[in-house]
């Protein structure tokens, strides 16, 4: 009895003494770290400066130090690009040509009515005056009416064939109308019948109502203020001997103010306005689901390599499998993209009145975009986006294969970047640095987008060469980018378990 007493006290002291050295253990972190770890249970959570993190706190600082700088680098690498596009418009501006064609009093009867051309002299002389200034200005060009037989509309066709931005035609009766109005009494003399500008601002509409358009508009109102002050000033001269002439000013004072004007043909109209997306930023979007559908896709494909009740399928397969498949899906994918254009009312069906390349493009009486192809304008469209995707999509494949994450969220941004920043500005306008862009997709996809919903110059051809050939170079590179992830990921898992 008394042994088994004392076995009794024994056991007793023996869970008061373990309790004793579990509340030690609480009050010290590190020994109950031990006691856990010894256990084989995970260790409990410590404050952010306990000592045991010393080492975990310096490498996380040293490495967000880093991240965080090379960050901050490639920010300003890379948005500097686009905010540099147009760093000198003033000094570049000049590459946009303007035509200034003098035909006045150059064709018979005009040339033989012993009447000294007033009106194109005066123009001419003031678009030598404006490139010879120093003042930035665009690129006049003072071309001879001879070089397009003495007729306007061949100044108008050279404009839509993108021989020039604009041009101002002075027409060769606009000095001989003048003479008329006041020698014959003409009250139905139009002063805006002396000239003419042609543009097309759907070509670029960024160039036009940013760039050309308000010096265009300083020019016209210039000019009209010279040829009105040299032609009254004529007039009031010979007024004192010739009281006929005061007459006649009197029924016909537009022949005196303003005198002239210009007439202005806008050949292919910026309309309808929710076209703007189609042929801008909508198309930022054409990049960034090309470059997520790599993650969709990806786990579908990765199904004929895991053994999950089938045998893995052959990798050389499994790739053709994959670009089959990639290419299928932005067939689709491009389609989607083109149906949004359509369901908001574009004109892709044809039916505009006006077919004429020298002729205004009617948008009243329902009518819309000039579509260039006809019925056949959609597919077309679509077909351009389907390449477009493939040029801009198969890029971000191989990229993201080959670099991983995170670095592909960098890639695109960069990739859209430099598309946009060479797409949605001219890159004539932008320092040569930029002259790469003329090689990068975005740029063909702008511009054939343009050519065909606002009827534009022809250059389709180029626009999907450029296209395809960006689209077999990745073709060709992404067997070779899929054997790279396999071996990067083989490596990784060896290293892993190394």
């Amino acid at each position: 009895m008394a042994g088994s007493d004392a076995e009794n006290r024994s056991g007793d002291e023996e869970p008061e003494k373990h309790k004793e050295e579990s509340e030690d253990a609480r009050g010290s972190g590190g020994d109950e770290n031990q006691d856990e770890e010894q256990q084989g249970g995970p260790p409990a959570p410590v404050g952010f400066w306990h000592p045991k993190l010393n080492h975990v706190r310096k490498e996380a600082m040293t490495k967000w130090t880093i991240t965080t700088a090379f960050l901050m680098a490639f920010i300003l690498a890379v948005l500097s690009i686009y905010w540099g596009a147009l760093y000198h418009v003033e000094k570049n501006i000049s590459s946009l040509v303007i035509y200034v064609v003098d035909m006045d009093g150059q064709t018979a009867p005009y040339n033989t009515n012993g009447h000294e051309p007033i009106v194109g002299p005066l123009i001419t002389n003031l678009a030598r005056t404006m490139v010879a200034s120093e003042t930035p200005t665009l690129g006049w060009g003072v071309v001879s009416g001879a070089d397009f037989g003495y007729d306007p509309m061949q100044v108008r066709q050279a404009v839509y064939n993108w021989d020039a931005w604009a041009s101002i035609v002075i027409n060769p009766n606009a000095t001989a109308m003048l003479y008329s109005a006041l020698e014959n009494g003409n009250t139905s003399y139009d002063p805006m019948g002396a000239c003419q500008l042609t543009y097309i601002d759907s070509r670029d509409d960024t160039n036009w109502y940013d760039f050309m358009s308000p010096i265009i508009s300083a020019f016209m109102t210039e000019a009209t203020t010279k040829v009105g002050q040299e032609w009254t000033s004529m007039v009031m001269q010979n007024a004192t001997t010739d009281a006929a002439l005061v007459r006649n000013a009197a029924r016909v004072p537009q022949a005196l103010s303003p005198a002239i004007g210009f007439s202005q043909y806008n050949l292919r109209p910026f309309y309808p306005y929710q076209i703007i997306p189609s042929v801008s930023i909508g198309l930022i979007y054409l990049i960034i689901v090309s470059f997520f559908s790599f993650a969709f896709y990806l786990p579908i494909h990765f199904k004929y390599l895991k053994p999950e009740g089938h045998p893995p399928l052959k990798f050389y397969q499994l790739v053709i499998w994959r670009w089959c498949a990639t290419i299928s899906a932005y067939f689709m994918l491009s389609l989607a993209y083109s149906f949004v254009s359509l369901a908001f009312q574009i004109n892709f069906s044809g039916g505009n009145p006006v077919t004429s390349e020298t002729q205004v493009t009617w948008t009243v009486d329902g009518y819309t975009n000039p579509d260039g192809w006809g019925n056949a304008t959609f597919p077309v469209y679509w077909m351009l986006n389907f390449f477009g995707m493939i040029a801009l999509g198969l890029a971000c494949e191989n990229v993201a294969m080959i670099v991983g994450q995170p670095w592909t969220g960098l890639w695109l941004i960069f990739w859209v970047i430099t598309n946009v920043s060479t797409a949605f500005y001219d890159i004539d306008i932008e320092p040569h640095f930029y002259y790469w862009g003329y090689a990068w997709p975005l740029h063909y996809v702008v511009e054939g987008s343009r050519q065909i919903l606002f009827g534009l110059h022809n250059r389709l051809g180029l626009d999907f060469g450029v296209l395809i050939a960006w689209g077999a170079v990745n073709s060709v590179l992404f067997p070779f980018c899929c054997y790279f992830m396999r071996w990067k990921s083989k490596h990784h898992v060896h290293e892993y378990y190394k």
